[in-house]
Formats: C-alpha cells, sequence, structure tokens
C-alpha cells in the first residue's frame, strides 16, 4: 500500500498501522486522532466531512471526545471498520487525497499538536510475566536456586496497581519518598528514593464492560482487547523491598507509571504474531489457548542525562513473554472479576537472557553492583534525578513497518 501522505522508511506509523489517540489540536481543541508518518489527523473534523458515514454503529460523532472510551467501547466490528476506512482514504487515488479544504482542516503537522492521555483508566492491573525477569528478581532477592516461586509457571501472577497515576509521555515524574531500610541499619529511614529504576513494559487496554460473574475465555480474549501502548513502571526499589512483604508493592510503585500517546490496534499487529514460549508444566485447562498468541515487538530504552545525549542500554522484545495478554485476562476474570472499558493491563518487566536485554536498571546493574556507562562517560547504577528515560517499540516484517513511537519520562527531585 502507498499513501498520498509522504513518510520515512522507518517511520513507525506507516498507512499499515493506523494508530488512535487523543490530541489537542492547534492550542484550540480536543479531538480523537490518528497518526501517519508525522502527519496528525484529526478524526472529529473528518466525521463531519461525511467520511464516516455509511459505517454502521457510528451513528454520532464520538471522535469529539476527550478519551478513546466511547469509541472503543463500540466493538470491534466499528473500530475496526473505522481504521480499514481510514486506511483506504490515505491511500494514493483516494477521494480524500484530492480534497484540499478536508486535509487543510483535519491534517495538522506533528508539532502543532500535543498528544493527551489515550483512554480513561478506571483500574489498572500488573502482571509479572516474563520468567527471565522474575529468574533474575529471584536470584538477587531469594535462593539463586530456587528464583521463581511455586505458582509462578502455573498461573500469571500479578497485582492491582494505581491507575490514577498513569501519565502520558511527556510528563515529569517527581521522585518519591518513603520509608526505606538501609541493609546496615536496625531501623527503617524517611527520605527520597535513592534507587529509583524503570520497568520495561507493554500494556493492552480493554473495549468492554463485564458483569460480576463473568469471565472472559482464552478464545473470548482478543475480542475484548482494543490495542496497546509501551508502558513504564517506574519503581522505587528501596521503598519497595521495605514494605513489599507480606501484601505486595505499594509506595514503591504507585508513584508514577507512564504510557506511550498512540494505542496500536491488535489488528495492525496481526502480521507479527508469534509463537509464546513453550509453558512446562502443561497449564490449567482455563490458561490453555490456540494458535499464536504473542507478538515479536522490538523493545528499547535509552538514557537521557541532563544537557547530554541518549545511550541506548536495553533492547529487548516482547516475545520474550511467558504469559501471554488472552492468558493474563483470562486468569484476571476467572474468579469472576469485571473489567470496564479503558482498564489497562501491564505485562510486568520484559527481559531476555542476554544481559543486554534485561528491562530495568535493578537488572542491568545487577542491583548496583555493575554502573552503566552513559555516551557522556557518567556512571549509573539507578536513575538520578533530571535524567530522561525513553522507551521505543516496532515490529517489522517483509518490508513492513508498524510501530508505537516512544514514551519518554523525566525525574524531577523531591519535594
Amino acid at each position: 500500500m502507498q499513501s498520498f501522505i509522504k513518510y520515512a522508511e522507518s517511520s513507525d506509523f506507516s498507512i499499515y498501522n493506523i494508530p488512535f489517540g487523543v490530541a489537542v489540536f492547534g492550542q484550540e481543541y480536543i479531538a480523537c486522532a490518528t497518526r501517519i508518518g508525522d502527519m496528525v489527523i484529526d478524526l472529529a473534523t473528518l466525521y463531519d466531512f461525511g467520511y464516516f458515514n455509511d459505517i454502521e454503529g457510528l451513528t454520532d460523532n464520538i471522535f469529539e471526545a476527550y478519551t478513546l472510551n466511547e469509541f472503543i467501547e463500540l466493538g470491534k466490528p466499528v473500530t475496526s471498520a473505522v481504521r480499514l476506512r481510514l486506511q483506504e482514504l490515505l491511500l494514493e487515488g483516494s477521494a480524500l487525497s484530492a480534497d484540499t479544504k478536508s486535509i487543510e482542516e483535519c491534517f495538522y503537522a506533528l508539532d502543532h499538536v500535543k498528544m493527551m492521555m489515550p483512554v480513561h483508566v478506571p483500574n489498572y492491573t500488573d502482571f509479572y510475566s516474563s520468567i527471565e525477569h522474575a529468574t533474575n528478581v529471584g536470584k538477587m532477592f531469594r535462593d539463586p536456586a530456587n528464583a521463581l516461586l511455586p505458582n509462578w509457571k502455573h498461573l500469571p501472577v500479578g497485582y492491582h496497581g494505581r491507575a490514577s497515576s498513569i501519565v502520558v509521555s511527556g510528563t515529569d515524574i517527581i521522585r518519591p519518598k518513603g520509608q526505606m531500610k538501609p541493609a546496615d541499619a536496625d531501623m527503617p529511614v524517611f527520605g527520597p528514593c535513592k534507587q529509583l529504576d524503570f520497568e520495561l513494559e507493554m500494556a493492552f487496554i480493554v473495549n468492554k464492560n463485564t458483569e460480576m460473574g463473568e469471565s472472559i475465555t482464552t478464545a473470548q480474549a482478543e475480542d475484548a482487547i482494543f490495542g496497546m501502548v509501551i508502558f513504564n513502571d517506574w519503581s522505587a526499589r528501596d521503598i519497595q523491598s521495605w514494605e513489599y512483604v507480606p501484601l505486595g508493592p505499594f509506595l514503591g510503585k504507585n508513584f508514577g507509571s507512564s504510557v506511550s500517546p498512540w494505542v496500536v490496534t491488535l489488528e495492525a499487529l496481526n502480521r507479527f504474531r508469534t509463537a509464546s514460549p513453550v509453558q512446562e508444566p502443561e497449564v490449567l485447562d482455563y490458561l490453555k489457548f490456540d494458535g499464536d498468541k504473542n507478538y515479536d515487538i522490538n523493545l528499547e530504552v535509552y538514557l537521557q542525562p541532563e544537557n547530554g545525549t541518549e545511550t541506548l542500554i536495553s533492547q529487548s522484545n516482547y516475545k520474550y513473554m511467558y504469559w501471554n495478554m488472552a492468558q493474563q485476562l483470562a486468569h484476571h476474570t476467572v474468579n469472576g472479576c469485571n473489567v470496564e472499558v479503558g482498564d489497562m493491563y501491564a505485562s510486568g518487566t520484559i527481559s531476555g537472557e542476554n544481559p543486554r536485554s534485561f528491562g530495568s536498571m535493578l537488572e542491568l546493574t545487577w542491583r548496583g553492583q555493575n554502573p552503566l556507562e552513559l555516551e557522556n562517560s557518567e556512571e549509573r547504577k539507578f536513575i538520578q534525578d533530571n535524567d530522561t528515560v525513553i522507551m521505543r517499540g516496532y515490529a517489522e516484517k517483509d518490508g513492513v513497518r508498524v510501530g508505537f513511537g516512544e514514551v519518554a519520562g523525566k525525574i524531577l527531585p523531591a519535594v
């Protein structure tokens, strides 16, 4: 497919993508949007020009909204039809390509828009689904010979996180404060976190509401998942290690998580499906699935100090996930837990076997024992004030590239 909008071959936002987001256009108004190359398209105005008139189920201008929630709640029959229509309209020779008035009013250069949180997130769950990451953490904090806890290979481990502190890329994060217990101290101390970390994750977003008592099977899961974003689950390791027994993460996690602004649909990722790692022992029946449920998505993490250049510190891949999205959602709801439109489910830190593919500073520096050297010759054990962490992700196959752009966040000093 060739678009009448020109973009670089390396663009994440090819005509094969067609992601969805929410933008402030020209500092004037907010509307739902899509993107191709470096052009952002105002879907609300495009609707007014009649380009979606014959799509069944799209009876109102649902794009005049501050979030994608109402749009994605329409379900796959409508959202997929809108995506395909946009793909057709952006082709060379389409009706839109000759409509100069619509192009002038609907198309904006990237630097003339500001991206917002794409969805309102009612509930957020964080999983722990990378076997390499779980093994690394187990080796560090427990018996290296028994790094994985007994339940890990039988169910997707997770916890309910804080939805209110999930923010869009470009939002600064203030260094958290809390209790910590230094290894050489008898009592805890209070103060700013000294071991601030990132976690390289991806997250999926649900497009439906269910009732309490209702479950979603692995076969039904993909119909309930609208799309995915890159997710940085900021972590205060020293606060977390003191507080997490016996109930798990709390202040070490809930101060902030960052997401990329463009939601990439599962339809756009179909060509990048791949087999999941072999699961042994065999899982229980409700966690079994058919077909390829994982995705070959390249992931990169960069660290940029204040007044410095970016240093690539991690290269990982989403295909390393031991537990896939269908299993995560099936397990989450097998007890009758209800879900809501816009719910966000993060993967947990994504690490591979190679140390270069580890998805956190905790692993990359092995708890601070092996500092990273940056391009400017500075060293890092953990994230310092005024450091910016940037994550990028893309899938590429047979000359087709579909990507997520980036999620970036700068750490400000504690207040």
